[in-house]
């Protein structure tokens, strides 16, 4: 029973280290360009700069805040 419930500690330190890298990610185009080609996603960080600064303001809250429908009142144009 210990070696189980070590197996799941290390397997949940291991998950939250990839989410810490993950929202680091976040605030370095360098490094979400490298998390992207890890996932095989051929992407430098021009064209990111270029992809985000395309996207709607709906299209960006709707990043930050997945499964919340759009809320059109909140970026009045």
């Amino acid at each position: 029973m210990p070696e189980q419930n070590a197996a799941r500690l290390y397997k949940s330190v291991q998950k939250a280290h990839a989410n810490q890298e993950r929202t680091a990610a976040l605030n370095d185009p360098a490094a979400f360009v490298k998390l992207a080609a890890a996932q095989g996603i051929a992407l430098n960080a021009e064209t990111l700069e270029t992809q985000i600064s395309q996207l709607s303001d709906e299209e960006v809250a709707a990043i930050f805040n997945p499964g919340i429908s759009p809320r059109r009142h909140i970026f009045p144009r």
